[in-house]
């Protein structure tokens, strides 16, 4: 199939939603279709078969988009829109696909070409609100409220990435269109050289004490203040190592801690390239998911089991909802209950528990298992005819010529 794809981000910098975007792109090119992505004028183009990327027209003043909602995000999305009509009337497809916001330009279009659309759910828009701290607007809220209830239903098919959100559009729409894929792909080469490790750990961690890493973004529902709290109560003989965060995020946290006379025990590396992050995950000791608020599972989580180090994730429906302590330690979001699990993912139980997390992330989160998932997401919104033809486009629409 020729499929319009609708990306309401940056593609492709190394963040939640447009890493899971790159996958669903390699799944669908995997499958045999081809995509035609409409996306934001930022960000880094990836060679992928199958793979054309279009970008809207970037206005004046605007140079880079943060993560969640923002004024920028609401000019973006106009463009965005206007960019996706155009390609609508020059090529012809047969599903369109979108992403977060891009939800409503994807009923629109539906409603414009009759095109099945498939609507690629990461997180709630409603619950974006609260998460990323944008209005306390109720007029805001119900807008985004309607939009979202708007989307679900007019979709053919949805793809969640957890069951929290299972369950949230469960109760919106009809469960028989829903698909949940977590987010588990991760194409990011397994770092080998020991001798790297070694260098890269005594550069963190000079003094040689052991490593506590969190990496990802530092918005507020991160939980990074439950970690510092933590840290207090560790004692000396841990450093914490924060990999991620925007600049001026890093600079913030800076001054943060030097008033709190924590600026020696703590190394902010800011972002990294993607193809590093495994290497940064194991050279540490422990890998940290202290988030406090949100239902939605944190990307980070799947690479953290992966690794072979052990892991410590806040006991909330964030993490319990996928992650058991078979697999990682659960602690209570409190400075006290986070700094015990701490402490004994750094002992023998955490590598008992870091070994059963590698042996379930080998068996349950595979490529074929992911392509799967896509296919059968695909299925819903355009059923393959009994001979495996895919039905007809609609004629309504002009084809390139």
């Amino acid at each position: 199939m020729k499929i319009l794809m609708i990306a309401p981000e940056p593609f492709f910098e190394p963040r939640g939603t447009p890493f899971s975007e790159y996958f669903r792109i390699q799944a669908l090119a995997a499958l045999g279709h081809s995509v035609d992505l409409v996306t934001y004028p930022f960000g880094a183009d990836r060679d992928i078969p199958g793979l054309r990327i279009f970008r809207c027209w970037r206005p004046p003043g605007i140079r880079t988009v943060k993560t969640g909602p923002s004024a920028a995000k609401l000019v973006l999305d106009f463009f965005l829109f206007c960019k996706a009509v155009g390609r609508l009337f020059r090529g012809k497809y047969d599903l369109i696909h979108t992403h977060e916001e891009g939800n409503i330009m994807g009923v629109v279009c539906q409603k414009m070409t009759g095109i099945p659309h498939l609507y690629d759910m990461h997180s709630s828009l409603v619950q974006q609100m609260d998460n990323f701290q944008f209005t306390r607007s109720r007029h805001i809220v119900k807008f985004f409220r309607v939009i979202e209830k708007l989307s679900l239903k007019n979709a053919v098919s949805v793809i969640v990435i957890c069951r929290s959100l299972f369950e949230h559009a469960a109760g919106i729409t009809d469960p028989a269109k829903l698909t949940q894929i977590e987010n588990f792909m991760d194409d990011r080469p397994v770092p080998g050289d020991e001798g790297g490790q070694r260098r890269l750990r005594s550069e963190i961690s000079p003094d040689g004490k052991k490593i506590v890493m969190y990496t990802g973004t530092l918005e507020p529902y991160q939980g990074i203040p439950l970690l510092l709290d933590s840290l207090d109560l560790l004692g000396g003989d841990f450093r914490l190592v924060l990999v991620g965060g925007t600049p001026a995020q890093v600079e913030a946290l800076r001054l943060g801690l030097q008033a709190r006379g924590l600026a020696e025990r703590v190394s902010l590396l800011g972002q990294k390239p993607a193809g590093e992050i495994p290497c940064y995950l194991q050279a540490a000791d422990v890998l940290v998911s202290p988030r406090t608020l949100g239902t939605n599972i944190p990307l980070k989580i799947y690479s953290y089991l992966a690794s072979g180090v052990p892991v410590v994730a806040t006991d909330l429906p964030t993490h319990t909802q996928t992650v058991t302590p078979d697999i990682a330690i659960l602690a209570a979001a409190t400075p006290e209950a986070f700094a015990a699990g701490i402490r004994l993912a750094a002992g023998a139980q955490g590598q008992k528990i870091a070994g059963q997390a590698g042996d379930f992330c080998r068996e349950n989160y595979t490529p074929e298992r992911y392509r799967k998932l896509v296919a059968a997401a695909v299925a819903k919104a355009v059923p393959p005819r009994e001979d495996g033809a895919v039905p007809p486009s609609p004629p309504s629409r002009p084809e390139n010529r």
